[in-house]
Order: structure tokens, then C-alpha cells, then sequence
């Protein structure tokens, strides 16, 4: 019976690297597989990306379309059915959100939406909060505080 200390692989399932331009005995010596002359062969030879022999490219070719705002700002989406997860009477934090894993950024602006419900009482910290969702809050005996 094999043991875990006595694995290997089969042989000739791990094949060496290839040690290129170490003299001609190792089967890649002098030109090291680039051929013989051409723009491939030569030190920092070769073409950019995307570059497809002089004719236009593709990233030229399509049209362009609408742009990108730099001032928006990404905001977390957070529903009332995910805080079901906390006990009674904490206070919601944006840290003890990205803790729970229900934001992915621990900088992230977050907003409070009205998915769900809610059967406790619970303080929530959060950047925004749509309407239904502070209603549903305060139904169940908590509060939203804005920061």
C-alpha cells in the first residue's frame, strides 16, 4: 500500500524546463528556438498587443460608446432580510457589515433597501436609506442613523 510520504509522480508526467541558449549540447543553443533572423528573433522583438499586421485594429474599428462618469460613487446595496443575522439590539455598523460579508469593501458607501423584513430591534449605521426600508425598521423598534 502507497503511503502519503512515498508519492511521486508517475515519471514523465513532470518535464524539466527547458534551458534555452546554454550551448549546443542542450539541443537549444544559438538561436535558443527563435529561428534564424525577422523581427521574432531579435531582443524585444515581436509586435504590441493588438497589433494585427497594419490593418486596422479591432479596437479601433468599433464604434465608441457613451463615457465614464469619474465623480460616481459606488454604493453598497445592504436589504432588511440580510440583518437577520444580527441579535437583538446590536448596533449595524458598516465594519460589523463588512466582518458578516454582506459588503465587499470596507470603505464602501453603503445603502439600506426595503427587501424583507425585519422581527427585531436594531440600530443601523448606514450612508443612505430608501424610504420603505426606514419604515420597516422603525415598525420593528430600531433606528436608522444616517452617517
Amino acid at each position: 500500500m502507497t503511503k502519503l510520504h512515498d508519492l511521486r509522480p508517475t515519471p514523465g508526467a513532470r518535464v524539466g524546463k527547458k534551458r534555452k541558449g546554454r550551448g549546443m549540447g542542450s539541443g537549444m543553443g544559438k538561436t535558443s528556438g527563435r529561428g534564424q533572423k525577422g523581427q521574432k528573433a531579435r531582443s524585444g522583438g515581436g509586435t504590441r498587443p493588438g497589433f494585427e499586421g497594419g490593418q486596422m485594429p479591432l479596437i479601433r474599428r468599433i464604434p465608441k460608446r457613451g463615457f465614464t462618469n469619474v465623480f460616481r460613487e459606488e454604493i453598497s446595496i445592504v436589504n432588511i432580510r440580510d440583518l437577520d443575522r444580527f441579535p437583538e439590539g446590536s448596533v449595524v455598523t458598516p465594519e460589523l457589515l463588512y466582518d458578516e460579508g454582506l459588503i465587499k469593501q470596507r470603505d464602501a458607501k453603503i445603502k439600506l433597501l426595503g427587501k424583507g423584513e425585519l422581527d427585531r430591534s436594531l440600530t443601523i449605521k448606514v450612508h443612505q436609506v430608501s424610504k420603505g426600508a426606514a419604515e420597516k425598521v422603525s415598525a420593528a423598534g430600531g433606528k436608522v442613523e444616517v452617517i
